[in-house]
């Protein structure tokens, strides 16, 4: 979930917006946008949820679900890492950057680390061609990440001890 809301809260948000709708059956794509804005993911449970109340099988609300890559079906992290896979970046050592990544974060890629800070994720092109490699942090362009340093560098970012372990350090001194 995005917020503190309870789980009920967010169904009753949901139905109140499919109901808003004039064409619900043909609002199918926006209505489940709007359900993993609301909720963060689309579990089972929600997607029956959605397929009842638009009297539709509920095998399409999960075709639909499973065909789109913007749709999740896990919980995601708080902070979304992206390699791109692209042809540029593949040559110049995505892989090898995708490797480290897992490594650092301690999951594979599709994966969501325990603590919910971090989801890895892997796509084709992000048009940064004459950056590659590339990772993606929340859509924030990260280029020419060919070492373990720099990959470490732009996790901290992320943590949220970073700036406190910094502060924190300087009075160690």
């Amino acid at each position: 979930m995005c917020d503190n809301t309870s789980i009920d809260d967010h169904y009753h948000r949901l139905d109140d917006y499919i109901d808003s709708l004039p064409y619900k059956k043909e609002n199918l794509v926006g209505i489940l946008h709007h359900a993993q804005e609301l909720f963060g993911f689309l579990p089972d449970k929600l997607q029956l949820h959605i397929a009842q109340k638009l009297d539709i099988p509920a095998a399409k609300v999960y075709g639909v679900v499973s065909f789109y890559s913007f749709f999740t079906m896990k919980p995601r992290g708080k902070h979304n890492a992206n390699i791109c896979m692209g042809t540029a970046c593949f040559v110049r050592g995505a892989e090898k950057l995708q490797k480290e990544v897992e490594k650092q974060m301690g999951i594979k890629t599709g994966q969501t680390t325990d603590d919910n800070l971090f989801s890895l994720d892997s796509l084709r092109c992000v048009g940064a061609c004459g950056l590659a490699p590339v990772m993606l942090m929340d859509g924030k362009v990260y280029g020419r990440i060919h070492e373990p340093e720099e990959v470490r560098q732009v996790l901290e970012k992320y943590r949220p001890n970073a700036i406190h372990e910094a502060r924190d350090s300087k009075h160690d001194l």
